[in-house]
């Protein structure tokens, strides 16, 4: 089996699993909630292959929205990311990212971290409106997504630099 796979995948179950039993669990005020199960998405490897990432995105979302009972709002959401992760790689490192070893667990530079925030809004965006899905609403949509956002942003943060891999 390949490493990479193997990496894959044991990042796909354990994120699942710790949005599952501890972020889903974390609600504060009401309408703030962490998603760092996306780093899944974000952290899958730029060449890796394309049709595998839109296929386990849809995956890791339907999971979601069977977990959280959420109506395919989660899968709509992780789609729509894994979609459009490769113009956000080319809006955060140019152009000839693909050609770059670009591993965003190293340090946080400013590509690194517009490419992170842009993926995450892009998410959240798209999630709360399916699962508000009235124009009336937009004030509330955008609230929660800023405040998601930034407290998803934090979580994603923290969990990449504790789990960063030591140099050797």
């Amino acid at each position: 089996m390949n490493s990479a796979l193997l990496e894959n995948s044991a990042r796909f179950i354990l994120l699942l699993a710790a949005q599952v039993l501890i972020f889903n669990r974390i609600d504060l005020f009401g309408f703030i909630n962490p998603f760092p199960y996306i780093l899944f998405i974000i952290l899958y490897p730029v060449n890796g292959n394309k049709s595998g990432l839109l296929a386990a995105s849809f995956l890791l979302g339907l999971l979601m929205d069977m977990f959280c009972n959420s109506g395919g709002v989660h899968a709509a959401a992780c789609i729509t990311l894994a979609y459009f992760r490769p113009s956000i790689f080319k809006f955060s490192f140019g152009l000839s990212y693909e050609y770059q070893t670009v591993r965003l667990n190293d340090t946080l530079t400013p590509e690194r971290f517009s490419f992170i925030l842009i993926a995450v809004v892009l998410h959240h965006i798209v999630l709360f409106i399916l699962e508000v899905f009235k124009i009336s609403f937009i004030v509330e949509i955008m609230w929660r997504t800023f405040l998601s956002t930034l407290f998803t942003i934090i979580t994603c943060i923290i969990i990449i630099y504790t789990i960063k891999p030591s140099k050797r």
